[in-house]
Parts: C-alpha cells; structure tokens; sequence
C-alpha cells in the first residue's frame, strides 16, 4: 500500500500548481506561504527573494510543512497532502538548470523573469507524507515515510 500512496502524492503534486508552505522564525513563530512550485517524484522546488521572511525562516531552521489541495469541492471529497520535510538552497549547477526548466514548463512567465532580481532555488525533500481521501472516511490519510 506504501508505493500506492507514494504514487497518489507523486501525482497530486505533478497536477496542481499551489502549496501552502509554513515556516518557523527565529523567536518560534510560524507563517505560512503561498508558493507556485514545480515537482520532481516527491521534491518540490521552489524560488525566492534571498531577503524574504520564507527564506530567512528556511535558512534558520530547514524544517517546514506545507498542503496542497483542492479549493472547489465538498467535504467528504477532499483529496491533498501533508508534507513535512527539509528544506535547501539548491546548489549544484545541474540540478539547478533542471529544476528550472520544471518551473519553466510549468509557468512559462518564468522564462521572463529579470536576471537582476537576486532569489535562491529552494527545494524540500519530503520525511513524512500523509495522503488525504475524506471519500473513504471524513478526516482519513494515509501515512508514509520517505
């Protein structure tokens, strides 16, 4: 059942555009975050102004959870994710030009982006996933570990 759910988390993330990413501050105090991300298997990556609050946080403390889900449906059909993971400044070269072209392919707007604007590529690697599907049950998911 493992794999199975690890593919419904693979596919929810190659199919929606949005996540909900919640940080930590310094002093202990959490903010969440809307973030257009591009996925690779259960690796999202994401970028960023260098100075943002999201950046800082991850750069204290690579901790972070976030959602994605469905806006538009009933309650007893709720599908999504939870994810908690680390997060990274993505610093190879290689994978920086592919995960680029992720975001590219998904936002094309991307391809446009001013150079000067200075942002690191994050990426968030998952340690635990919960898998949604309130159609089996209200408030039902599935656990795995990565």
């Amino acid at each position: 059942m493992s794999d199975d759910i690890k593919e419904k988390i693979v596919d929810c993330l190659k199919n929606h555009n949005w996540l909900n990413l919640g940080t930590v501050d310094k002093d202990g105090k959490p903010m969440v975050h809307t973030m257009g991300y591009a996925s690779d298997g259960v690796v999202v990556y994401f970028g960023t102004g260098k100075d943002t609050r999201k950046s800082v946080n991850m750069q204290n403390n690579a901790n972070v959870a976030y959602t994605i889900d469905d806006d538009e449906v009933e309650v007893m059909e709720i599908t999504g994710v939870q994810i908690e993971g680390k997060a990274s400044i993505v610093t190879d070269e290689v994978e920086a030009g592919k995960a680029f072209q992720l975001m590219v392919e998904k936002f094309p707007f991307m391809a446009d982006m001013p150079a000067e604007y200075e942002t690191f590529l994050f990426k968030v690697e998952p340690t635990t996933a919960y898998y949604l599907d309130y159609t089996k049950d209200f408030g039902y998911r599935d656990m795995v570990t990565y």
